[in-house]
């Protein structure tokens, strides 16, 4: 019902950490540079368009099950997907894929919430945007 998108994200340098693989925390923000794309170039709604509809989004829950480590020289794909939307939240799957190999490295979901940037309180997801969502 959802599509699948999917964006490749360059490996920096400074991700590595003293173990000499990514650092656990970059995963994630790996996922946040993939959606504001997705979303800016697949559903065609970018975050200044939300903004100018006085709506955000914030997270609610985060998981993230790690396995496998990526290293400097790997190239990885994220894959989302929203799973499901329910009054002003939207649940979106993730995957880090090792784009050589094909395998998932990293796994989990997102819980956002939509708020209102006036009131600062959630507000149910609008129409046109779950059907922007849903194509």
């Amino acid at each position: 019902m959802y599509t699948v998108f999917e964006t490749e994200i360059a490996i920096r340098p400074d991700d590595i950490d003293l173990n000499n693989h990514v650092h656990n925390t970059k995963y994630l923000e790996y996922v946040f540079a993939a959606r504001y794309i997705q979303m800016r170039d697949g559903y065609k709604m970018s975050m200044q368009k939300f903004w100018e509809r006085e709506l955000n989004w914030v997270i609610s829950i985060t998981h993230i099950e790690y396995k496998r480590s990526i290293k400097l020289e790997d190239k990885i794909i994220v894959r989302t997907q929203i799973d499901s939307v329910n009054g002003a939240q939207a649940k979106v799957l993730f995957f880090i894929l090792n784009k050589e190999t094909n395998k998932v490295v990293s796994e989990g979901y997102l819980l956002y919430t939509m708020i209102s940037t006036k009131s600062g309180r959630p507000v149910r997801i609008p129409d046109d945007i779950i059907e922007m969502y849903s194509k």
